[in-house]
C-alpha cells in the first residue's frame, strides 16, 4: 500500500503540473469561450494538494501502519477523480451538469481529511 500511495501522490502531482500547462496553453480559447478558466484552475488547485496529502499519507504510514491511512489515500484518490475530474470535464465542454457531480469528489475530499485526522489522534508518538 505505501508503493502504491508514493507512487499514486506522485502521478497525481505531475498530472496536475502537465493538466495545469496544457489549460494555460492549449486550452486557453476553450476555457475563456466558456468562462471556466477559474474552475479548471480550482480542478489543478485541488488535485495538487491533495496529491501531496496522498504523499504526506504515504510517508507517515512507513513507520505507523494504518487501514486509516490506506482509506484515506483510497478517498483522496476517489476525489481527484471525481471532483478534479468534473470540473476539467465542465470546464471544457461547458456541459453543466458535470458540476452536479463535483460534490460527491469533495465530500469524499472531507471524509478523507476527518480519516486522516483520526489516523493522527491514533499515533503513538
Amino acid at each position: 500500500m505505501i508503493k502504491f500511495a508514493l507512487v499514486s501522490g506522485a502521478l497525481f502531482s505531475a498530472l496536475s503540473v502537465m493538466i495545469g500547462a496544457f489549460g494555460a496553453h492549449a486550452l486557453n480559447d476553450i476555457l475563456t469561450a466558456n468562462a471556466r478558466t477559474d474552475t479548471f484552475e480550482t480542478a489543478v488547485r485541488y488535485q495538487m494538494f491533495h496529491s501531496l496529502a496522498i504523499l504526506v499519507a504515504a510517508l507517515i504510514m512507513k513507520e505507523n501502519p494504518s487501514a486509516m491511512f490506506d482509506w484515506a489515500v483510497y478517498l483522496f484518490i476517489a476525489g481527484i477523480i471525481i471532483f478534479s475530474g468534473s470540473l476539467y470535464i465542465l470546464s471544457i465542454t461547458n456541459i453543466t451538469w458535470y458540476g452536479a457531480i463535483t460534490p460527491i469528489g469533495g465530500l469524499a475530499f472531507i471524509v478523507g481529511w476527518i480519516v486522516l485526522i483520526i489516523a493522527f489522534v491514533k499515533l503513538k508518538i
